[in-house]
């Protein structure tokens, strides 16, 4: 059973995102994602990454992408927008997005229960009606876009999961500003030293850029010299998870005990497979969906 002890209210919000999660990353890390974007003009890998997850916003130029986006460095958000708006409409990269992903899921979930998967939708859509717009723009475009009444059960959890996960997103960008974090010194804090390259990579930022980050972090004392993590820096990441968590916690809260048990363990299978997609090297740092 899930644990509505609401001192421990906020592993509930994480088990709730190890589910969705590994679901919405799909779309980043499988072929048929990529094979989707790339149907409709957006070849190369960022390409379909900033153009689908910027696509419910509209064709939007990057400085609010920067902005949401957060950890990203302008200078690669600004290499995509709005140029891939001239390869592909939003509209057209909305359908790319939905059509790779379920491809991807339906490869994955060969085993997994379809009454299951068609209980996972109809609660996962439900969960998404009761989310708070406010404050939370990704989370929000993605709540606006219209239901497909045709649209398969694994194209309707893919959605549900990826709105819940931008809203979350949305909330984890906010404590981050709440407790310091800026951009690049969320990015360079969670790499700390022993993921320095990687990290840079995967974002875009300049070994400058890195370096006066981290003397940031430094001089804050969050940072030792060499990367690692200080108590005081760990402290303070610390908060601004836990200030994540208890904002996504609202939901669960209103969703119930029992519905929220049940959509977990709906979600669980077919979070488990869609797990296995995701390279172990990666930014995202969700952990196994039966270990969170």
């Amino acid at each position: 059973m899930i644990d509505t002890n609401p001192r421990r209210s906020l592993t509930l919000a994480r088990q709730m995102w190890t589910r969705f999660e590994p679901i919405h990353a799909i779309t980043y890390f499988s072929a048929e994602a990529r094979d989707a974007y790339e149907a409709v003009g957006l070849r190369g890998y960022w390409r379909g990454y900033f153009a689908g997850r910027a696509a419910p916003l509209g064709p939007l130029d990057a400085a609010p992408v920067i902005a949401m986006f957060y950890g990203f460095a302008p200078q690669m958000v600004q290499r995509a927008l709005p140029d891939v708006w001239s390869r592909a409409t939003p509209a057209q990269t909305l359908h790319a997005r939905r059509t790779g992903a379920e491809a991807a899921l339906l490869r994955l979930a060969v085993d997994v229960e379809p009454s299951a998967l068609a209980e996972a939708a109809d609660l996962a859509e439900a969960a998404v009606d009761l989310l708070e717009p406010e404050g939370r723009p990704l989370g929000a475009a993605n709540m606006a876009l219209p239901r497909d009444p045709d649209a398969s059960a694994l194209a309707r959890v893919w959605q549900a999961a990826t709105t819940m996960r931008e809203h979350r997103g949305d909330g984890h960008v906010a404590a981050l500003v709440t407790y310091g974090f800026g951009g690049i010194e969320s990015v360079v804090w969670r790499a700390g030293d022993a993921n320095r390259a990687e990290m840079q990579q995967y974002r875009g930022w300049t070994d400058g850029e890195w370096d006066a980050a981290t003397t940031r972090l430094v001089d804050r004392g969050w940072l030792r010299p060499d990367g690692s993590h200080t108590p005081d820096g760990a402290d303070a990441y610390a908060a601004a998870e836990a200030a994540t968590d208890r904002a996504a916690t609202r939901v669960w809260d209103a969703f119930g005990a029992e519905r929220t048990e049940r959509l977990r363990d709906r979600l669980t299978p077919l979070a488990v497979v869609a797990f296995t997609s995701i390279p172990g090297s990666n930014p995202m740092g969700v952990p196994h969906p039966t270990g969170g």
